[in-house]
């Protein structure tokens, strides 16, 4: 037999939630002493044990109560369990992939500001059905799937964080003439990563950046808009980095 305050140090149950169990009629002690002690026994100790494990399992105290009861049906209270779990795996990685996306868009601005939030929200917000719509209408089944290669705010896969790198680098860089050394080195990776995750897909990239001219195409494609000024330093950068080496394509992000 061991007192509430013995059950508590061998378990690291706190007393008060001890006596709020025996309150609700969760866990009843086995008796009293004459100066008012609970005293709990074996199967007191097992029970709570239960009440531990399903608790860990993220079931609720009336739960709990039902299944220590013997009366609740114990497959389709974990399938719905279970079915409860993925929900909240679901609502957390889209919770990780606003907090990258976030994150991300910071890194390319080159600090958070409240249009940069706001901006995002209104990116966020776009349906998916909407932007599904939006590319069916300019590319082509083949050119959709080469979509997903494109590099994406919200993950954190080594593409797309070298893509946000760059041009975060080239954000810093805008006061600098588009012909400078550091500029064009940056658009010179631009282009090698377009090359090899790209080749021969020209006119996919040519439609990606006519995309990226237009703020609200931008938003319809779900890209997240960058400014026209950084744009226009961008496209400036690249027609040098053009002339220089006669190639084709455009950078994208």
């Amino acid at each position: 037999m061991l007192t509430i305050h013995n059950v508590s140090k061998q378990t690291g149950i706190s007393v008060r939630t001890l006596r709020y169990y025996e309150e609700i009629g969760l866990l009843l002690p086995i008796a009293k002493t004459e100066g008012g002690h609970r005293i709990y026994g074996e199967n007191e100790l097992k029970m709570l044990q239960q009440i531990v494990f399903l608790k860990a399992l993220g079931f609720k105290l009336k739960e709990i109560q039902t299944l220590i009861n013997h009366s609740w049906e114990w497959e389709a209270s974990l399938d719905h369990q279970l079915a409860f779990i993925a929900e909240e795996q679901r609502k957390l990685q889209q919770m990780k992939s606003a907090i990258l996306g976030l994150k991300n868009a910071s890194a390319i601005e080159g600090g958070l500001t409240e249009p940069l939030i706001q901006k995002y929200i209104k990116l966020s917000s776009q349906e998916r059905d909407k932007k599904q719509a939006f590319r069916k209408q300019i590319f082509t089944a083949t050119e959709i799937g080469l979509i997903q290669k494109l590099p994406n705010l919200n993950r954190n896969d080594p593409n797309s964080l070298e893509w946000i790198g760059l041009l975060g680098q080239l954000e810093q860089l805008r006061k600098e003439s588009p012909e400078a050394h550091s500029v064009q080195c940056i658009i010179k990776r631009m282009m090698e990563k377009a090359e090899v995750e790209y080749k021969g897909n020209d006119t996919f990239l040519e439609k990606i950046w006519a995309i990226r001219r237009s703020p609200h195409k931008s938003e319809q494609m779900g890209l997240y808009a960058l400014e026209e000024d950084f744009l226009h330093f961008i496209e400036r950068a690249f027609h040098i980095y053009e002339a220089k080496n006669q190639t084709l394509g455009k950078p994208q992000t």
